[in-house]
């Protein structure tokens, strides 16, 4: 996939919307996490630096199609004017000033973009106010087009939606990616299409109807695929091993086996637990211990990977010359429970030098910060759901309108 960048746009005096993807979590009516605003601070600083005048859009939280006074991206402004300012005095270049609007389309909005000056970039209201946005209206998207001259997308946590942020508006205005649209792209593409192998592909979290496309794209692909979190009970219930009151999907029992034949078919490895960390609550446990995966008891809810299973895993991906990480190991928020999402992500960090690693979003990317290794992983992505579709092989919305002709 080859996109139009920023680098190919002529921005000196344009006036250019930006989607960003500001849908960071609040706590107590500030930031809580601004690594995904950290993410646009580059493409924002080019596009001032090349004199564009910078109008930025995203959605925060689902406020279902109305105005919601705790989902305004008030707190957001001020992280950004922060972190701007920072990165503008770095580079010595002038002040800059966040001015955050009360709306995002209309008539007053039209008229500060229409006056903004200088060192001003404006940020406009959460677009998920309005029902134009998530339902792609044409009209909501002229409003929209209507603030610029040119259209970049740097939100990639959004491509895979067709929204009119991120689909609509790309078709009225010229459209380019951003750096971070561009850095994303780049990197999946080398785990699913230029990979250096072996290859290595590790899942996990809850359920396996959540990446049943993506086994079936790389599990031919990959040299390894390693299971792990509860989405591997339904693994093991397919080859006929008692799981306890482990999270098991019934209705995916059937597909888990056919993925098993698909690995055994393309000469695949696919590992899952040997062992397992088990309670007999998540929520009160009064019970914890290590078993065998054949001897996982009635009243057993398996929680995390076992000990021998987290050291088969790390000599797997000692060997890997490209890894995908998505999803945890097991319930990595309760302490007593983290060790197996901490060692896959350590095991990562440690093959730094030797191979290249990509963290596919969502909780991975928790999991990689909780282990402090956020530095050791060559690229960890801003996008969870729109990273799986990218690697599942699905056409993106909100990236096929980037593409060059």
């Amino acid at each position: 996939m080859k996109l139009k960048t920023i680098r190919e746009a002529n921005l000196s005096g344009r006036r250019v919307l930006t989607r960003v993807d500001f849908n960071v979590p609040l706590k107590d009516g500030h930031v809580a996490d601004d690594t995904r605003i950290k993410a646009t601070i580059p493409t924002i600083a080019y596009m001032l630096e090349q004199g564009a005048h910078v109008v930025l859009c995203s959605h925060l939280g689902r406020p279902k199609k109305q105005v919601v006074d705790e989902l305004r991206l008030t707190p957001v402004a001020m992280v950004l004017e922060r972190l701007l300012r920072s990165e503008m005095e770095n580079q010595g270049l002038g002040p800059v000033q966040v001015v955050k609007l009360g709306d995002c389309i209309g008539r007053e909005v039209e008229s500060v973009v229409e006056g903004q000056k200088a060192g001003e970039v404006i940020l406009l209201e959460n677009l998920r106010f309005h029902a134009g946005e998530e339902a792609n209206d044409p009209q909501f998207a002229e409003a929209l087009a209507r603030l610029a001259d040119i259209y970049v997308s740097d939100a990639f946590g959004t491509v895979h939606r067709a929204h009119a942020s991120t689909e609509g508006v790309a078709h009225l205005l010229p459209a380019y990616a951003g750096f971070l649209v561009e850095q994303e792209v780049a990197a999946l593409t080398k785990v699913v299409e230029h990979p250096e192998r072996p290859l290595t592909i590790i899942m996990g979290g809850a359920k396996i109807s959540d990446k049943i496309e993506v086994l079936e794209n790389l599990i031919p692909k990959a040299q390894n695929v390693l299971i792990g979190g509860a989405m591997a009970n339904t693994f093991l219930k397919a080859q006929g091993f008692h799981t306890g009151r482990s999270l098991v999907e019934e209705e995916q029992v059937a597909t888990a086996g056919r993925l098993l034949r698909l690995a055994d078919s393309s000469g695949t490895m696919l590992l899952l637990p040997t062992d397992y960390v088990v309670t007999d609550s998540l929520d009160e446990p009064r019970r914890v211990a290590t078993v065998m995966a054949h001897n996982v008891g009635e009243g057993d809810i398996a929680a995390d990977i076992g000990a021998q299973t987290a050291d088969s895993y790390r000599e797997v991906i000692a060997d890997a010359r490209t890894a995908f990480w998505n999803g945890p190991m097991g319930v990595f928020e309760q302490e007593q429970f983290a060790a197996g999402t901490v060692a896959v992500a350590q095991a990562l960090a440690s093959v730094y030098e030797s191979a290249y690693t990509v963290v596919g979003g969502g909780e991975s990317v928790s999991a990689v910060h909780h282990a402090g290794v956020e530095r050791r992983i060559h690229h960890v992505s801003t996008g969870g759901g729109a990273s799986l579709e990218f690697v599942a092989g699905y056409e993106l919305p909100g990236l096929k309108v980037l593409e060059k002709a």
